[in-house]
């Protein structure tokens, strides 16, 4: 099961920071990742992160701005996306997902989680 929280209403320039609970599963073990999806468009990969946090990888258009980390200590794992400088233009639903492998090589991830509505005025 994943969870996403953490989304809300910010103007231009602002930050953000979103969580995700994963549980019901060893998450510890795979891979990780940020999709969004603004109204009228196709869901898009944000950002994504190894087993370990070792490797990360993100969209063009947030480089510099978000940033993936996770939390395995617990039997819950915890993935966050800490969103700086942000834009009209990343006004999304955000969902957090889970991988199959260690370190994800593929966009396809079986596990998601319900979204997080951020909106971001200008």
């Amino acid at each position: 099961q994943l969870q996403a929280s953490g989304g809300g209403l910010v103007q231009a320039g602002g930050s953000l920071r979103l969580s995700c609970a994963a549980s019901g599963r060893t998450f510890s073990n795979y891979g990780m990742a940020w999709f969004r999806q603004a109204p009228g468009k196709e869901r898009e990969f944000v950002a994504s992160i190894s087993w370990n946090g070792g490797r990360t990888n993100y969209a063009e258009s947030v480089k510099g701005r978000f940033t993936i980390s996770r939390d395995n200590a617990k039997n819950t794992v915890y993935m966050y996306l800490q969103m700086n400088n942000l834009k009209p233009e990343d006004t999304a639903v955000y969902y957090c997902a889970g991988h199959d492998a260690p370190i994800p090589a593929s966009r396809f991830y079986p596990y998601w989680g319900q979204g997080t509505q951020v909106t971001v005025s200008s």
